[in-house]
């Protein structure tokens, strides 16, 4: 090759989305006050310079990656209601939700703990959040009145939340009858 040539780029058209999951790997390693374009570039195998390339600053490199963390998990929520006939098989899919951890795996705990707090501190993002609750809500609706939509929406997320650190987590049945209780 002449040295008169420009350097050939390759062609990687996963790149954007690769960064987006490794700035979510960081994430978790780091929180997002450790998150940095160097790690995020270090994690994807991408150089630094692809960073500001893909995205205009680290918020929204982490705006796109929390958008996916609320999308992925509002989806299995919404999926697995959406199975659901009747209001029965409704607080089934609920109990579901809660006990089988459906949504609640230690990494997107985590990584909701992160978007919250984030979230909190650049309200422009909360709405990242209102739409995840806003999914969860209407998909509750089919089978609930919106005041009961909402409590239930909360009680997923804080069940989810209280048993990643609960050293006696609630069982099947016990959740079952707290669902019960408010769908009464």
């Amino acid at each position: 090759m002449s040295s008169n040539q420009p350097p050939t780029r390759r062609f990687d058209p996963d790149r954007k989305q690769r960064i987006i999951n490794a700035a979510l790997d960081v994430i978790v390693e780091h929180g997002v006050q450790g998150t940095t374009h160097r790690r995020v570039a270090t994690a994807a195998g991408v150089p630094l310079g692809s960073m500001t390339y893909h995205f205009d600053g680290m918020d929204d490199l982490l705006r796109m990656a929390f958008e996916q963390v609320a999308h992925a998990s509002s989806s299995e929520f919404v999926a697995r209601l959406a199975q659901a006939q009747d209001r029965e098989e409704a607080i089934e899919a609920i109990v579901d939700i809660i006990a089988g951890n459906i949504w609640s795996t230690p990494r997107t705990l985590l990584l909701s703990y992160e978007l919250y707090a984030f979230a909190a501190r650049k309200p422009e993002l909360a709405a990242i959040m209102r739409e995840w609750m806003q999914s969860s809500r209407e998909a509750l609706g089919r089978f609930f009145d919106p005041l009961t939509s909402r409590t239930l929406d909360a009680l997923v997320e804080g069940m989810g939340i209280h048993g990643s650190v609960d050293q006696a987590p609630l069982d099947r049945h016990e959740i079952e009858d707290i669902v019960r209780r408010i769908c009464r």
